[in-house]
């Protein structure tokens, strides 16, 4: 008998919508799953240890784990309007936060990167410190001055008024204006050494269990509120709309552009390593030693 899949996602509502059907094991003929809810800081250590099987993880982390993990097509969050924050106390142009002290979530996170591409085009001299912080912590931190600017995501987009805050830049937004793409947040990566047969069966559970949770909301609804960290339900429902689309599904032509597009730019800049030739490719090949990232 197979052993289950261990797999590991964060706890927001995109998430446990998109995963409920499979790790409830609602879907026949489904690979079994161990499933671990984490925040995606530790989704990410996770996959760079090589700990688990299957994992949501930041974009920024993805061309770190490649020689050990194979992007899957689907199941992630990509989309329009749904992009990070930069958030201050008051309004004012970008160039603004030349020399700012801005709290940030995570530095291995999809949104620092989209942040540290926008500020090197939009913010002369740089920003100043980085200093990392809870996500639950940057927007009291901003609203009482101890940091300048702060970059958030996810529900954010729709609580951040409530502390009187104002947006200086819509991250999303920017990079559709700037490259025409959808924005790349979040993967669905799983082990190479499950092979091609193996990963091709778990895409299908994981485009059959987004199915699931759009044809039959309510089934999922008591797990999601269960672990919506105690957002109102409104916002839950405007966080689900948001993430999970039509990309959650599949990724397609536009969704992978997307991708190569983001890690090519950070790779440019020296963000992030250069993306070997065939590394995101569905069902995966063996990577050759010499292109294996480093």
């Amino acid at each position: 008998m197979t052993s289950p899949l261990t797999l590991a996602h964060s706890p927001c509502p995109n998430d446990t919508f998109v995963f409920h059907a499979l790790t409830h094991g609602l879907l026949p003929g489904a690979p079994g799953t161990d499933v671990r809810l984490a925040d995606i800081d530790v989704t990410n250590g996770l996959a760079e240890r090589g700990e688990l099987d299957v994992l949501k993880v930041s974009y920024g982390v993805l061309p770190h784990v490649l020689d050990t993990y194979a992007l899957l097509p689907c199941g992630g969050a990509v989309g329009r309007g749904c992009g990070p924050l930069v958030l201050r106390r008051r309004t004012g142009p970008a160039d603004s936060l030349t020399g700012a002290r801005v709290a940030v979530p995570s530095t291995s996170s999809t949104a620092y990167l989209l942040f540290r591409l926008w500020a090197a085009r939009a913010v002369p001299g740089g920003v100043g410190e980085i200093v990392v912080l809870p996500f639950h912590e940057i927007m009291p931190a901003v609203r009482d001055g101890l940091v300048d600017a702060g970059l958030v995501i996810h529900e954010a987009r729709f609580t951040y008024r409530h502390y009187g805050l104002h947006s200086v830049a819509d991250l999303g937004e920017e990079w559709e204006k700037e490259t025409q793409l959808p924005v790349p947040l979040g993967a669905i990566i799983a082990r190479r050494s499950l092979g091609a047969t193996r990963l091709t069966a778990l895409a299908d559970a994981v485009r059959a269990s987004v199915r699931a949770a759009w044809d039959t909301p309510a089934a999922s609804r008591p797990y999601v509120l269960e672990h919506a960290q105690e957002l109102a339900t409104d916002v839950v429902d405007q966080h689900i709309e948001l993430y999970v689309n039509s990309f959650t599904a599949e990724l397609g032509d536009e969704g992978h552009a997307a991708v190569r597009e983001l890690l090519g730019r950070s790779a440019d800049l020296g963000l992030l390593p250069a993306v070997p030739d065939g590394a995101l490719d569905f069902p995966p090949e063996p990577l050759e030693p010499s292109a294996r990232q480093r």
